[in-house]
């Protein structure tokens, strides 16, 4: 079976949805979750340089069409740190 590509917001790099994480603006509550439920989604590198400029140019609510609380960046942060 084909693995599913998706592609960074940030840095534009194509890769296998695994390799990145994945920021979902809920389709029925319109609230923003790491990694669960149905809706709008953006993915991001597990590099903390694609993290940074994500969060400067506001390219997840951008690409989520949404406010994205600075708690969602904390969580994205700890799970870097958790990465290394």
């Amino acid at each position: 079976m084909k693995p599913n590509y998706r592609r960074c917001i940030s840095c534009k790099k194509v890769a296998p949805k695994e390799e990145f994480l994945r920021v979902v603006r809920s389709k029925k509550s319109d609230s923003i979750k790491l990694d669960q439920g149905e809706g709008r989604s953006a993915y991001i590198c597990e590099k903390i340089e694609c993290l940074k400029v994500a969060e400067q140019k506001n390219k997840l609510g951008r690409s989520l069409k949404a406010y994205v609380p600075p708690e969602i960046y904390r969580l994205l942060w700890q799970r870097l740190e958790k990465l290394k």
